[in-house]
């Protein structure tokens, strides 16, 4: 009996020491432009294990600002992130992701960006669209294309026509879409090419990396 009682008391400190070596939570609020495929994304991305049990992020999706064009998505994006400077809310970061869109540009993309930048709300800029950052998942790609292109370069790799996004091809290959969209802003910078002119790029690395990495004060 008493052996019982010793391995009960074993098993409880062991339980305690692995839930005081886990990150702090803290929640990712992230505003989508686009209604579907972004979303879906997301949600696939909030069902891997490194976000949803191993990480201290949790992603939260304010689905009511799809659709947006950027500047408005910046400017309800501002609202939380005020709210969340404030301690009014319970987020502690917020994103914005968009898109810059090609032939046609988005309008005031520049405002968008000068707005965010001034309040220190990071954002995921895909140029021409998010379909570049699928597209990234499976191929290199060097050459800008322009927002039909680019679905149509993704479509010989997803056979989802554009109707939304089945999460499960996509997820265990985003660290390689992660490398390829980064050595993309690195020759860019290289370049000296700006935004918007930066044209195959996707700021969606960048997101990964907020949500996939330990906070500072982790143990």
């Amino acid at each position: 009996m008493a052996r019982s009682t010793r391995g009960r008391k074993g098993k409880d400190k062991s339980l305690r020491r692995k839930t005081a070596t886990r990150s702090p939570r803290r929640t990712v609020l992230a505003f989508c432009e686009g209604k579907r495929t972004e979303v879906d994304y997301l949600k696939a991305l909030k069902r891997q294990p490194e976000v949803r049990d191993i990480a201290s992020v949790a992603i939260e999706i304010d689905e009511t600002a799809a659709g947006f064009d950027p500047l408005a998505l910046v400017r309800k994006a501002a609202v939380a992130h005020r709210d969340a400077k404030d301690q009014r809310s319970e987020i502690d970061e917020v994103w914005c992701i968009f898109d810059v869109e090609q032939p046609k540009r988005h309008p005031r993309l520049n405002e968008a960006m000068d707005l965010a930048n001034n309040l220190g709300i990071p954002v995921a800029v895909s140029n021409p669209c998010f379909e570049l950052w699928q597209l990234l998942h499976f191929q290199d790609q060097a050459a800008a294309l322009s927002t039909n292109a680019a679905k149509r370069q993704l479509a010989k790799h997803d056979g989802t026509k554009g109707k939304g996004l089945e999460g499960a091809m996509y997820m265990h290959i985003r660290h390689e879409a992660a490398r390829r969209a980064r050595f993309l802003a690195e020759r860019h910078e290289g370049n000296d090419t700006k935004f918007p002119n930066n044209n195959p790029s996707s700021g969606m690395y960048r997101f990964l990396e907020a949500v996939e990495s330990p906070t500072e004060d982790a143990n």
